[in-house]
This record gives C-alpha cells, sequence and structure tokens, in this order.
C-alpha cells in the first residue's frame, strides 16, 4: 500500500526565477501542482519540512496531503531538482492522483533469498545494473520495492526481470524483454601471503651480486 505523509502550501499569484530566489532566501521551496484536468496551482512549501521528507526518501514514492488554502488535495512528487552542491531542495512538480491514476514509478531494488544462491556460497560478487525498475501501478498501490530472488544463480549468470517477484497489480513499463537487473560475477583473487613473501623474496636474489 501507497505511504501517505502530509504537507501545507501557500498558494502564490506569480512564478518567475526572481521570485523563487526570493522565496528561497525566506526558507521557502517553489512548487506546482498540475494535472487531474485543473489548472496548474504554483506554490510554496516549508523548506526545512521539505527536506526533511525528501532525505527520507520517499517523496516519488509515497502520496502527499497537501493542504492549501484550507482545502486537501491527493498528490505525487514527480520530479524534484535539488541544488548540485548542497543537496537542498529547489523546486518540486507534483501531479494530482486518485484511485483510478495510473502512473510510471521507479521502484527501489531489493535482493532476497541469497541463502539460496550458489554463487554467493561460492564467493561470488554481485555486480547490480539497475538499482531501481519503472513499474505501471496505480498511484494508491505504489509498491514499497521489488523483490528479486538470487536463488540459483550461479557465478557467470545474469539476474534477469523474470527473477523478480512483481508486486500484484503491476507491471514492468520494459514489458518487451526479460533485462538484466544484476551480474554474479567471479571472485576477485586475492593474493595469499606466502605468495607475496616468495616474490619479495625473488626481488631480492635477484638485487643480490655475487662477491669474488
Amino acid at each position: 500500500m501507497t505511504h501517505t505523509y502530509t504537507m501545507a502550501a501557500e498558494k502564490r499569484e506569480r512564478a518567475g526565477k526572481g521570485i523563487a530566489r526570493a522565496l528561497r532566501r525566506e526558507g521557502k521551496i517553489p512548487s506546482v501542482i498540475y494535472g487531474g484536468n485543473k489548472e496548474p496551482v504554483i506554490i510554496a512549501l516549508d523548506g526545512n519540512k521539505s527536506n526533511v521528507e525528501y532525505n527520507k526518501g520517499h517523496m516519488l514514492t509515497s502520496l502527499c496531503d497537501m493542504e492549501i488554502d484550507g482545502k486537501k488535495e491527493t498528490v505525487l512528487a514527480r520530479d524534484i531538482q535539488v541544488h548540485p552542491v548542497t543537496d537542498c531542495v529547489l523546486h518540486i512538480d507534483f501531479l494530482r492522483v486518485t484511485s483510478k491514476t495510473t502512473l510510471v514509478v521507479k521502484v527501489p531494488v531489493h535482493f532476497i533469498d541469497e541463502d539460496k544462491c550458489p554463487g554467493l556460497r561460492k564467493k561470488g560478487v554481485l555486480n547490480v545494473t539497475r538499482h531501481e525498475v519503472e513499474l505501471v501501478c496505480k498511484a494508491t498501490d505504489i509498491p514499497d520495492m521489488l523483490e528479486v530472488s538470487l536463488e540459483d544463480i550461479e557465478i557467470g549468470q545474469a539476474v534477469r526481470l523474470s527473477n523478480a517477484k512483481l508486486p500484484e497489480g503491476t507491471k514492468p513499463a520494459i514489458d518487451d524483454r526479460d533485462f538484466t537487473i544484476a551480474q554474479m560475477a567471479a571472485p576477485r583473487i586475492e593474493v595469499s601471503s606466502s605468495d607475496e613473501e616468495s616474490e619479495e623474496e625473488g626481488e631480492t636474489n635477484e638485487g643480490e651480486t655475487s662477491e669474488e
């Protein structure tokens, strides 16, 4: 079930770079709500609250009960702009949603059945190529994660979409191929201490000269 959080917003009448900069100096975040066959609404959010929610890592997959001038709208953050250095939120785009809204969301990958993975037992290394997978689902049923099984995965074998347990009511946005999510690579070769000592002795012997 989709998680929900709440935020309060102030409705703004004007937009623009100068106004946005002024809002940020006041500790506010310029934002916009669009969609739902309604006119877009430009708003300002509390900066501290916005950054707290953003740092929880859930805003793009959790619904928000947004209160504006005493009225509530159910929205979902679709685009979050952050500062390239400070990583603070600069702007958020929200989409109006209902129980009938279907959308594409990026869901984090979570690997399971590690104890049933022969590749890991042989000290293999799991190289993840997709940390997130795009799923098509209802706005009110966004899954927390996509579970991907490592059962029977051997060294040299790819972990694909077919190894995932798709949450009920979802389907992959890419449905024309069984794409790779991770690869089980061979273990890294470590040089033992005895080998290192042998190499050092060899270097010492090569450097010695005979005295007559």
